[in-house]
């Protein structure tokens, strides 16, 4: 069965601290308070628009959720919780702070159907919390997780690569201590400069530098990988694009693309394919590249970029892709009568 997201965004909600990277308001486009009514109203018109069967769960985005005050939480809570009980929605989920996690808070979102809470760590590395601006520290991150865990919650974190002072070691420490919780998923935000911001001042004096589009691709193409294979689902990679984001103006700076999840995806099939073709004798040779039909762009990369490459540098006369696997993200080369698979674990001959 699909999941359905039904987004409720409550941008700078319950947020006590601005962190230097925050415009939740141009992220989400949301100006307005959000009240019940406006959450029954876009409850209804998601399901309204619904074909099939779908699990569907309501999810509320931006600001930090568990920093309202208890009554704010039920009252917002409240309209969800009554299509939960009509069997209308199957589930509740929550993101918020790490320094706002208490047992309290945690029996009453049970109580109001609220089954997955994320957790906004961004980095394990408390100096860069502090150059954030985050006003929580890596041992709140490991409190509030075993809490989450504690209380029965699925258990989701987020990643923000690239904030200041952030290098490729302090970025696989985060990876490490993330796999250590065991969540039951990540989701992958490489820092973007957004205008209003306090990193917007900081970019435009020269006292940040956001990673390169190359950069982040690699890197959260290394995290995910390196998720996988310790069996962590890795949900998003990189802001979903919209009207906003794209209109030119938001994104001062940094590595945003409306379709960075596939070019990481792309960049993935790169390095697999890489691995296997370096090892052959492909010169004026031909190779097929058996694929689910989904997988096709993600093989081909951005503007052919996968395609042209394995032509240039291994002298292929040909490759011929066919779609006619039935796994995605999962790859057979067949070279010479030989097949190869290529997976998460990178290469295996079968």
């Amino acid at each position: 069965m699909k999941n359905y997201i039904i987004p409720i965004f409550i941008p700078h909600y319950g947020c006590p601290h601005t962190c230097v990277f925050c415009n939740q308001r141009k992220i989400t486009g949301i100006q307005t308070d959000v009240t019940q009514e406006f959450i029954q109203n876009t409850i209804e018109y998601h399901l309204n628009r619904i074909r099939g069967n779908k699990f569907i769960e309501v999810a509320f985005y931006g600001g930090s959720f568990t920093a309202l005050p208890l009554s704010l939480q039920r009252k917002l809570l409240e309209p969800a919780y009554r299509y939960m009980q009509a069997k209308k929605i199957k589930s509740i989920r929550i993101s918020t702070r790490p320094d706002c996690i208490s047992s309290d808070i945690l029996d009453n979102l049970a109580a109001f159907g609220v089954k997955t809470i994320e957790l906004g760590a961004q980095s394990f590395n408390d100096s860069i919390l502090a150059r954030s601006e985050r006003g929580h520290t890596v041992d709140d991150i490991l409190r509030a997780a075993e809490l989450v865990r504690g209380h029965g919650f699925c258990l989701g974190i987020q990643l923000m690569p690239g904030l200041p002072g952030d290098t490729w070691q302090t970025i696989m420490d985060s990876l490490s201590q993330t796999i250590a919780l065991c969540p039951d998923f990540v989701r992958i935000y490489p820092t973007l400069v957004l205008i209003q911001t306090k990193l917007a001042q900081l970019y435009q004096k020269g006292d940040y530098q956001p990673l390169s589009l190359k950069q982040a691709i690699q890197y959260a193409a290394l995290m995910k990988l390196t998720f996988i294979r310790h069996d962590i689902q890795v949900i998003r990679v990189g802001l979903q694009a919209s009207e906003q984001l794209d209109d030119g103006e938001t994104i001062l700076a940094g590595p945003y693309h409306p379709a960075f999840g596939e070019l990481v995806d792309s960049y993935l099939f790169k390095i697999q394919m890489d691995q296997l073709l370096e090892g052959l004798p492909t010169k004026y040779g031909e190779i097929i590249v058996h694929h689910h039909p989904k997988d096709t762009s993600k093989l081909r990369g951005n503007k052919n970029c996968n395609l042209g490459l394995w032509y240039k540098e291994y002298q292929l006369k040909n490759i011929i892709l066919k779609q006619d696997l039935a796994t995605l993200h999962h790859v057979v080369v067949e070279f010479q009568n030989i097949k190869y698979s290529l997976n998460s674990d990178l290469l295996v001959m079968i």
